[in-house]
């Protein structure tokens, strides 16, 4: 089988922290990682291929030169080949422009690695939260998708996919090719060794520019972006609340409605 899995270079959320006069994230000095959830998605796509002999598994990122050390995280744990997409045109892209940009570069990707029967994406990316851009991906290509999937198997042409529903789970089967976002696994993604680190170091990571892909490049960067940013900020924080500390959850209870029938005064 022919794998393709998305990935994103992001802030490590739990060192952010915002600048109190402007309202914004400083990133400097901010660690970067892989997006947790594009690693549950390599991970899927790294069982997949562990299950069916001669797959392989291609990795995509769009963003700065720096973004080759989250592919090349990608390749230490059983990806084949990595691309990198990047170009200043591509600056300042939201989702919709992100998602366009990126199934144009797999188009091209595919001329050079063959048809993908499935492309896997991460939910979401953890600085964004939009979960938008593996849909979007899929509505460019005219490809049917899963979200939020935590299982995956495959009989012929057909993916059957394990996905997380509101209060349960659901079984689909769809045809390939697809696109697949994948949430957190019940499983953890596997560490790489010493010795495939080494090789992903070694790795070339050919860049894809503007000028490699059949792109409209009125769709890309800020121009092409219909998302404006007017405000960010960080919520104050209230002051104030109890804690309630009992020998039981009864009693607990018991007590946290004490003190709401006394707040309303009931």
């Amino acid at each position: 089988m022919n794998l393709l899995v998305c990935v994103k270079q992001v802030p490590d959320t739990a060192e952010i922290r915002i600048d109190p006069k402007t309202n914004t994230l400083i990133r400097s000095g901010v660690p970067s990682i892989v997006n947790p959830f594009d690693s549950y998605a390599m991970e899927m796509a790294a069982r997949l291929k562990d299950a069916v002999p001669g797959s392989r598994i291609v990795v995509l990122s769009m963003g700065p030169e720096q973004a080759k050390a989250a592919l090349k995280q990608c390749l230490a744990v059983g990806a084949d080949k990595a691309y990198l997409i990047s170009d200043r045109a591509f600056g300042g892209s939201d989702t919709l422009a992100t998602s366009y940009i990126l199934s144009r570069a797999i188009v091209r990707v595919e001329e050079l690695e063959g048809k993908f029967d499935l492309i896997f994406c991460g939910k979401q990316a953890i600085d964004g939260d939009t979960a938008q851009v593996g849909p979007e991906i899929a509505e460019h290509l005219d490809y049917p998708q899963v979200t939020c999937a935590v299982g995956l198997s495959v009989e012929g042409d057909t993916a059957k996919v394990k996905r997380e529903a509101e209060d349960d789970f659901e079984l689909l089967g769809v045809k390939m090719p697809c696109v697949i976002t994948v949430t957190k696994l019940p499983y953890e993604p596997r560490y790489p060794t010493v010795r495939t680190k080494l090789a992903a170091n070694k790795a070339e990571i050919p860049t894809l520019t503007s000028a490699d892909l059949t792109i409209d490049l009125s769709r890309v960067g800020l121009k092409g972006s219909p998302t404006k940013v007017k405000k960010t900020y960080t919520a104050p924080q209230k002051s104030g609340g109890i804690r309630i500390q009992e020998e039981s959850g009864t009693d607990a209870g018991k007590k946290l409605f004490e003190s709401l029938c006394e707040t309303c005064a009931i």
